[in-house]
């Protein structure tokens, strides 16, 4: 993992779940995640590299989880139990402020807004693949929320799917520092071509 090489044609940012509800003083989990995200100074990080991917032309698609909507999970054979604690929670829920995207991730015109996923792969059950061999992209970079969960699923997916995947190990946050190292030093290695700190992002990808 060294000397990373991306083409602005070919490299799309997917940045996973920006809501108020994880990012935002307020929001449901942002408690869950303050120290972390404090510690990695994640909020910075997702700036300078949400930043710098439109600075080089980098198609950014936003990779949203499931709005909660009253009705949602009740009837299912097997919710997991992410899916349990959303619904308990509401979390993300539709039509709310913690629902809405953090102000400072707002979608511009350009970026492509995927179909919500309802587990933790931005990939199952949406049009993300789709959408990506439409713009020809072959390397994804994956930044947002959970470190342990949707970043790794979603990314995991990627790699199966014949993706070359890039994980920035700071523009995102788990609950615990347990989850962050399984994230970066123990899952992440099996299946990221790339782990990148974001400083690292910003100096590998085109002027």
């Amino acid at each position: 993992m060294s000397n990373p090489a991306y083409d602005a044609d070919r490299t799309g940012l997917l940045l996973v779940d920006p809501y108020n509800d994880f990012l935002s003083d307020g929001g449901k989990l942002f408690p869950m995640l303050r120290d972390i995200a404090a510690e990695v100074r994640l909020l910075d990080n997702l700036r300078a590299a949400v930043a710098s991917a439109r600075k080089a032309d980098i198609q950014v698609l936003y990779v949203p989880h499931r709005r909660w909507q009253p009705g949602d999970y009740e009837n299912w054979d097997h919710p997991n139990p992410t899916q349990r604690l959303v619904q308990k929670r509401q979390t993300f829920a539709k039509g709310t402020w913690g629902g809405e995207w953090h102000p400072d991730f707002v979608p511009q015109e350009g970026d492509i807004v995927i179909h919500e996923h309802w587990g933790q792969s931005g990939f199952a059950n949406t049009d993300l693949d789709f959408q990506l061999k439409q713009q020809g992209i072959t390397h994804v970079i994956v930044v947002g929320l959970l470190a342990n969960t949707c970043i790794e699923s979603t990314s995991r997916f990627a790699m199966e799917l014949g993706y070359h995947v890039t994980l920035v190990r700071d523009a995102t946050a788990a609950f615990t520092k347990e989850m962050m190292r399984a994230a970066h030093e123990l899952n992440g290695p099996t299946f990221a071509h790339e782990i990148l700190t974001t400083a690292e992002l910003v100096a590998a990808l085109p002027a």
